[in-house]
């Protein structure tokens, strides 16, 4: 989770895109979640590979969602974005034994407990209409016989949605090495992850596949507004009657979210903290401690402790902002 989230600005100024939230739950929690629920393993240690300039409260909340999960935090850092494969190379020693290697910038469900016994690694994959926007994986069976990047002939339907296991760890950190060491660089001329996977390949190890039912985008405006809306339909929260409003589920609601005069929903999501009079939102995410007044928003992105008066229409403003109209 190195990257600057360039495409969910102006919020990832000030928050790393896992962090952002999705109906009440960051990006990573809900990755970490998903494991605790279908793997058959328990997670005793999580590594953060962050950017250079991640401060020390993004290392606290993730420190504190580490230890929600009974897991301990620890932190790598990629001073120079250089690719996939040189990203999990900055996990250093802490690549050993049994690896769970995850992109945080998308969120992926499924209904199937994952047993990761009788493989050396096991890669997620989600059936997809265009296979040459991603890297691939061909398979005989259960088994995975090759992996291509972004293929220009359609051999394979199934991407690699960047969720990987691996018994050994260390092997693949060898193989990273060798691209490394031999300046062996891929797609867009930086050290991709699938190069070190073929090669693993190559050496006799056993690949796996396992399927997920969802894989939803989080990595611009309009998906993170749209994956937030499909979660919360399926999530159908409940939520409390408030002065003079009008309420189209579905929506979520933080806790102590203050509301008055208004029409919210549907597909609204307002974190904890937040106030909101006299206005009528939909197909929006509002953030924690926000204060709306006399505003009409669709599809909207409202920052941490923002401010917004007699707003209209569609706008994004990041955390502490004050937009007055």
């Amino acid at each position: 989770m190195a990257g600057r989230g360039t495409r969910v600005r102006p919020h990832s100024h000030t928050t790393p895109k896992p962090l952002l939230p999705v109906v009440g739950t960051m990006i990573v929690e809900r990755i970490v979640e998903t494991f605790a629920r279908t793997l058959d393993k328990s997670i005793d240690e999580i590594v953060y590979i962050l950017g250079p300039d991640f401060g020390q409260e993004i290392k606290d909340r993730l420190t504190a969602m580490s230890e929600r999960h009974d897991a301990k935090a620890s932190f790598g850092v990629q001073k120079e974005a250089l690719g996939t494969a040189h990203a999990v190379s900055c996990a250093g020693d802490h690549l050993n034994g049994d690896v769970i290697i995850v992109f945080a910038d998308t969120i992926f469900d499924t209904s199937e407990t994952v047993s990761v016994e009788g493989a050396d690694s096991v890669i997620w994959l989600k059936e997809v209409d265009d296979p040459s926007r991603f890297g691939v994986a061909v398979h005989e069976g259960e088994t995975i016989t090759d992996f291509v990047e972004k293929p220009s002939e359609p051999i394979s339907n199934l991407a690699i949605i960047g969720v990987y296991y691996f018994k050994e760890g260390q092997k693949l950190m060898k193989e990273i090495q060798y691209l490394l060491d031999h300046d062996i660089r891929g797609h867009g001329g930086e050290f991709q992850l699938t190069d070190a996977l073929d090669r693993l390949l190559k050496d006799g190890n056993v690949f796996k596949k396992a399927t997920v039912d969802e894989w939803l985008d989080c990595g611009t405006l309009p998906a993170w507004l749209d994956t937030t809306a499909e979660i919360m339909e399926k999530e159908n929260h409940s939520f409390d009657e408030y002065e003079n409003t009008t309420i189209h589920p579905p929506v979520f609601f933080g806790e102590g979210v203050e509301i008055s005069g208004s029409e919210i929903g549907p597909n609204v999501t307002v974190e904890s903290g937040t106030t909101i009079k006299d206005s009528t939102l939909t197909n929006s995410i509002i953030q924690s401690n926000a204060t709306l007044t006399g505003c009409e928003l669709d599809r909207s992105t409202i920052g941490n402790y923002a401010e917004a008066e007699g707003a209209t229409g569609e706008i994004h403003i990041g955390d502490h902002s004050i937009l007055k109209q």
